[in-house]
């Protein structure tokens, strides 16, 4: 960990730790921990990622809870889900430079850990953990709105539309008591450069084909041309309640 680092982190969060451990914790990646001598007394940063999670989940919420009076509860579990999600989490860590204070093994810093979008939304929950363990909730609610300020700020209910897979998946409960399921049918590519090609499967029909760099992003555009079908055999032309 460079030196300052710590206290670079926590100028960016607003906070500072009483318990520095609880930081350094935070920090601590477990394929660190299995290639030190003498670290046996530390721990890695999974619990703590455990009990972050549940941190950032109520203060998100209760954010949204005052922000939006009147949001149904299914906006904002749309919102809160969009704030809280690895892509989210892992820009917001590499934002306050939490990337680069990792503590990682050899085998992760030659594949570039402290760029994976997992390994930094992970450490980013754990920080939270520890700032309130640190100091309570009061703690966690200023890391976590100082660490988010650009998300929340921008935050709007339109964005709780674009989640086709959720749209869809609501459509299909009412209309069929079903799920739809999805199938990877194509990857094409280089690893680093790959694209997947996912079909939507609905009563055994295809009812979409989506393409995306992920299959997260493939699901999503085989969501919506599943939900512009159902519309089309309904013979409704307006467009998604997801919007576009």
């Amino acid at each position: 960990m460079p030196a300052g680092g710590l206290e670079e982190v926590q100028r960016r969060l607003g906070y500072c730790f009483r318990q520095p451990r609880l930081l350094i914790e935070a920090l601590t990646h477990k394929s660190y921990l299995n290639e030190v001598r003498g670290a046996s007394q530390e721990a890695d940063n999974e619990r703590l990622e455990f009990l972050g999670d549940a941190v950032l989940d109520l203060v998100v919420s209760e954010y949204l809870l005052r922000a939006f009076p009147g949001a149904a509860e299914g906006e904002l579990s749309k919102l809160r889900a969009r704030l809280v999600s690895e892509q989210t989490l892992s820009r917001v860590a590499k934002k306050i430079g939490l990337g680069v204070q990792l503590r990682l093994g050899r085998g992760e810093m030659k594949t570039e850990g402290c760029g994976k979008p997992s390994i930094l939304a992970d450490a980013l929950e754990a920080v939270f953990a520890g700032a309130y363990l640190d100091g309570g909730l009061e703690a966690a609610v200023q890391c976590v709105k100082a660490a988010f300020s650009d998300e929340l700020a921008s935050c709007d209910r339109s964005l709780a539309k674009g989640d086709f897979k959720t749209d869809l998946q609501e459509v299909c409960q009412r209309d069929f008591e079903m799920l739809p399921r999805y199938r990877t049918i194509r990857e094409t590519g280089p690893d680093h450069e790959k694209l997947f090609e996912v079909e939507i499967l609905i009563r055994g029909e295809r009812y979409g084909i989506g393409l995306g760099k992920s299959k997260k992003e493939a699901e999503q555009a085989a969501a919506r041309e599943a939900l512009e079908q159902l519309k089309r055999d309904r013979g409704e032309t307006c467009g998604t309640n997801a919007g576009s």
